[in-house]
């Protein structure tokens, strides 16, 4: 019962499969459905452009059971390989594909057909005999067009519709119409092999473009899995040799060459250098790196030679998570898509009745059922629906990638489109809006000398990570000041540490903590003042006794702010977005900053604990949709209660854990860029949409008014499609504003 129990309350597991043979919106949607069926699975997403599966699953689903779900639906699947986590795709094939080759024999066979309509056009009147129309129209009916006829009856195995029925009927309508004249010998004028021949080619020609379109929309995981090093240079036991990638394993030290890609992820050991992250990070410029120093995969090393202990390989390395990421986001459909796909369910059902409407209304009352024919077969041809299908996935493919290609990883498709919804972003202030490194600035003696004040201070802070503590300690180290060991050490959250040191008990905080220790700060208060107008931090030092507690000294401290924090805020403005500061520090403190950044007084939520964060931000978003940027891992629940978070890659991986939005470099200007692309991004799979609904609404009352042949309504239909990737390939021509 128990192990029930903890089987249900287990996570999900994920799982990603290839799928083969879809055409259509109408295809994922069944795909998604026989997968639902599947005992275990939670959610399941198919994303048309990708043809990838992505299936959240209870433990102990097999995958077997889900890859034959899939093929009793019709169609084929097969597992992602996850030895690094990631999925290889496939490169581009050197020369003619097939799928090329069936294009120009159909166009070759096609077009001697077509030639007699295209001289009409010059006064030029005749046509090819009945046979040799009948010829060149069969091949390329049942051999190109053969992938038409195996959709289609797999569809109606699994009693549905999809874009290759519509193609199936429509075309073999024509070419059936066509064979019966032929027979009964009605002459010429009334075959229209040419119809059917050239729907086909159309058709063919449509999903070529097509696939290659969606190709270069992956471009941008492709250019990552190319960074991957299929080599590294091990030392072990005194020995260098080359070792597949696959052999390197954890505090394995690697030796990596001039101009060499930095195979693993680790610590430098040995040697100088700079380290090319552009590819990774965004970063344009090399980043100096020697011993201590981190270095990621992937990266090239330009000058010198290092010797790298391995921290991290395959799916663990840095590489194979920004892979994973764009992935995830690509693969997962955004909340707009769901309306798309319920009109997809409906499509292709609703077209049947429109076309079986459309000959018979000409039929019974024209009396033609040959025109009538014609008219049901072009309202069948107009009317696939893959540019439906591909709208949203290949819009969410192209600007996740390009966005990754900048240092901006989207955790998903509901990140990306809520980003773009961002009316106010919240920013904390230390190690996001500054450098993250404070400094000692002073440190002022009350009832004790200075030096003896630091070295106090030291003795409390020598347990801690904080960024203020280490500042402490270097300026001891600095000043080689002894430090004391310290005992009975406990951090009090958001106000400050305490401790013993020798005999005495030692209290080191904030304002806020004096306050409650009930010390009066008198007329030291203009000292601190002084010290927070100047943008610095106040900590008090006191030491608690007999006679009750006593002040000892101050001690301030200076962050600059970041270079590019005014740039970044700069930006925002001019996206119409408002800026926040949120921080802990002092009013005077956060506002001297904020005016540095050039954020207004007013929008600075100062002396906030940082279990208050997620509060303030909770309030924030009673005015419109709110972003949070932080790095720290106590800036995690504010960036979860946040529409959307967006972690600063410097920071913790809890934070990009709890963030929407990863920045993999420590520059506040990508978050006007993560927002800059998330509105390009809506704006294209609106436009997409608009355009897919257009074909269709346009189009189709067209064919049944008999205004369109089938042969304009066939290039119609291919148009719709590269249209649309077309127009979502414009996005490759993003670039964030450090690169303009």
């Amino acid at each position: 019962m128990n192990a029930a129990n903890d089987t249900a309350a287990a996570p999900p597991a994920t799982f990603r499969f290839d799928i083969g043979g879809m055409t259509c919106a109408s295809c994922s949607g069944r795909v998604e459905r026989a997968l639902g069926k599947v005992p275990g699975v939670v959610s399941a997403s198919v994303n048309l452009a990708m043809e990838r599966a992505t299936v959240e699953a209870r433990p102990g689903t097999e995958p077997r059971a889900l890859v034959a779900a899939v093929e009793a639906a019709g169609y084929t699947a097969a597992p992602v390989a996850a030895e690094t986590g990631t999925a290889s795709l496939p490169e581009p094939a050197a020369g003619l594909s097939q799928e090329a080759r069936h294009v120009v024999i159909a166009a070759v066979l096609s077009l001697p057909l077509v030639l007699p309509m295209i001289g009409m056009a010059f006064g030029w009147h005749g046509s090819l005999p009945s046979w040799i129309q009948w010829l060149l129209a069969t091949p390329v009916q049942f051999w190109m067009g053969g992938r038409f006829y195996v959709g289609a009856w797999k569809a109606l195995r699994a009693r549905t519709g999809n874009m290759d029925m519509l193609v199936a009927v429509g075309t073999s309508a024509a070419y059936g119409l066509s064979v019966h004249h032929l027979l009964t010998g009605q002459g010429t004028g009334h075959l229209y092999f040419e119809a059917s021949a050239v729907v086909i080619a159309l058709v063919l020609l449509g999903k070529w473009l097509e696939a290659r379109a969606k190709r270069q929309t992956t471009a941008a995981i492709r250019a990552l899995q190319a960074l991957r090093p299929n080599v590294a240079r091990v030392r072990r036991h005194g020995v260098e040799a080359e070792l597949p990638i696959d052999a390197v394993r954890v505090d394995d030290v690697v030796v990596v060459l001039p101009g060499e890609r930095i195979p693993v992820d680790g610590v430098v050991l040995e040697g100088r250098s700079h380290a090319d992250e552009s590819l990774l990070t965004g970063e344009s410029l090399p980043v100096a790196k020697g011993p201590g120093d981190r270095v990621t995969g992937a990266a090239v090393n330009a000058e010198g030679r290092l010797v790298v202990r391995t921290t991290a390989v395959g799916a663990e390395t840095a590489l194979a998570r920004i892979i994973r990421l764009v992935e995830d986001a690509q693969s997962r459909k955004a909340p707009i898509q769901r309306m798309v796909d319920r009109v997809s369910a409906v499509f292709v059902p609703a077209v049947f009745v429109i076309a079986f409407g459309t000959w018979l209304g000409w039929g019974l009352l024209g009396g033609d059922w040959s025109v009538a024919t014609l008219n049901a077969v072009a309202v069948l041809v107009i009317s696939c629906p893959c540019a439906l299908g591909l709208a949203t996935p290949t819009a969410i493919m192209a600007g996740t990638g390009v966005a990754a290609r900048a240092g901006i990883l989207v955790k998903d498709a509901e990140a990306l489109e809520a980003t773009h919804k961002v009316r106010t972003v919240a920013f904390d202030k230390t190690g996001t809006l500054t450098e993250g490194k404070p400094t000692l600035a002073a440190a002022v003696g009350i009832a004790v000398a200075d030096d003896e004040l630091l070295a106090l201070a030291a003795a409390v802070e020598s347990g801690s990570s904080h960024p203020l503590a280490s500042a402490v300690l270097e300026a001891a180290k600095q000043r080689e000041l002894p430090v004391a060991a310290a005992e009975a050490v406990t951090v009090l959250s958001g106000r400050g540490v305490e401790a013993r040191v020798g005999t005495r008990d030692l209290v080191l905080g904030n304002e806020r903590l004096m306050q409650d220790l009930g010390i009066d700060l008198g007329e030291h208060v203009a000292a601190q003042a002084a010290q927070e107008a100047r943008g610095r931090t106040v900590s008090w030092l006191a030491e608690a006794g007999a006679g009750g507690v006593r002040l000892l000294g101050l001690l301030a401290f200076g962050d600059r702010a970041r270079a590019e924090s005014r740039q970044a805020i700069d930006a925002l403005r001019t996206l119409g977005l408002r800026s926040v500061m949120v921080s802990g520090d002092g009013r005077a403190a956060a506002t001297a900053i904020a005016r540095e950044v050039g954020i207004a007084p007013e929008d600075v939520i100062a002396e906030v604990l940082p279990g208050d964060k997620a509060r303030v931000v909770e309030d924030l978003r009673s005015h419109g949709t709110v972003a949070m940027v932080g790095d720290g891992i106590n800036d995690a629940p504010a960036l979860a209660a946040a529409d959307v978070g967006f972690a600063m890659g410097s920071g913790t991986d809890v934070a990009m854990h709890a963030a929407g939005v990863t920045l993999m470099r420590a520059d506040p200007r990508l978050v006007a860029d993560a927002i800059d692309i998330s509105r390009r991004t809506t704006r294209k799979i609106r436009q997409n949409l608009f355009w897919a609904f257009v074909y269709n609404v346009v189009g189709i009352p067209l064919a049944a008014a008999g205004l369109l042949s089938p042969v304009i309504a066939g290039a119609a239909m291919a148009f719709s499609s590269v249209s649309v990737v077309s127009n979502t390939l414009l996005l490759r021509r993003w670039k964030p504003r450090t690169a303009r």
